[in-house]
């Protein structure tokens, strides 16, 4: 299951206390001080690993605390500091803070990582004459995890146009394929390998008009493509459901330019798919004539045209 928001709760565990502890032996009847300081609490570090493509882990486990330092000892034998808590989340996860609406950490790369909530100090022991105290408290913070794809290419257009037909015929991507419209309802990654090179190539779920607002939940999977290189912009050029290609690709291009300019600015490469279909052909001539650019003529259904189409869009990447 792909889910790429979540929420959650860290914190720092507290510092151990300090010792207070006096050496006595018969020459030395007032003692001398010698109690040890305590072991600071866990840190809860946050890790980006690529092994990972999904908050699914979050669902139900949201709470996580560090465990104590360990308290100080006599003969000025300090505490030992806990091991720190390491939380693993996909590549592309914004971290922010809810309490302060403040964006923390964008973790971008393989193994970058951040400390989310510091652990208490530990606390001071009374040697060399100085008063005992107790450990402080960790940090705490409610935080939201928000999951951006990253891919090289990002396969987008109107539904049941062949998206995910494409990328599971150029990839090892395995999506949910069905002859009826918003059969993919989460994004899906795949790598594509293109002699001694790969890029990533992310289907994206069918948008609407209207997506760039919300509707359909557009809004939630356009901001998959904000990360994207560039653009592969996937039409039935056949006009199997009712819509026009040249209709179709005025009012996608409408929706990413509603949805964020720079998307919109986003380098595009032109697919017309369901080449085996009646009608393709002389829709792909006017089709040609009114967008005056590179059209790439494939069906992905009998996997011919897909060649030159991964060509291209390995020289852009």
């Amino acid at each position: 299951m792909f889910i790429d928001q979540a929420k959650i709760s860290v914190k720092g565990g507290h510092g151990g206390r300090g010792a207070k502890s006096f050496y006595r032996d018969k020459f030395t009847r007032r003692g001398i001080a010698d109690g040890g300081g305590g072991g600071p609490g866990a840190d809860i570090v946050i890790r980006a690993d690529r092994n990972l493509c999904t908050l699914l882990d979050f669902k139900y486990n949201r709470h996580f605390v560090g465990a104590h330092g360990a308290h100080g000892s006599g003969k000025n034998k300090k505490g030992r500091a806990a091991p720190n808590v390491v939380i693993r989340v996909p590549c592309g996860t914004i971290v922010e803070d809810l309490g302060t609406k403040c964006r923390l950490r964008d973790l971008k790369a393989d193994g970058e990582e951040f400390i989310a909530a510091r652990g208490g100090k530990g606390g001071v022991g009374n040697q060399k004459l100085r008063q005992a105290s107790e450990g402080g408290p960790g940090e705490e913070r409610e935080l939201l995890l928000d999951l951006k794809l990253i891919a090289d290419a990002a396969v987008v257009g109107f539904p049941n146009v062949g998206k995910s037909t494409l990328v599971s015929a150029v990839s090892g991507a395995h999506p949910k394929i069905a002859g009826y419209p918003f059969t993919t309802t989460t994004c899906i990654l795949g790598v594509v390998r293109f002699g001694d090179k790969s890029f990533t190539i992310a289907d994206i779920p069918g948008l609407i008009k209207g997506s760039a607002k919300g509707r359909g939940l557009g809004d939630r999977f356009l901001r998959h493509i904000e990360r994207a290189k560039i653009l592969v912009h996937l039409l039935d050029i056949s006009a199997s459901e009712g819509r026009g290609p040249w209709e179709d690709y005025r009012a996608l291009n409408q929706e990413l330019k509603d949805y964020s300019p720079e998307v919109y600015r986003k380098p595009q490469i032109i697919a017309a798919n369901k080449m085996d279909l009646e009608g393709a052909k002389e829709n792909l001539l006017r089709f040609s004539r009114q967008v005056r650019k590179k059209v790439y003529s494939l069906s992905a259904l009998k996997k011919e045209g897909l060649e030159e189409l991964i060509e291209a869009i390995a020289e852009r990447v």
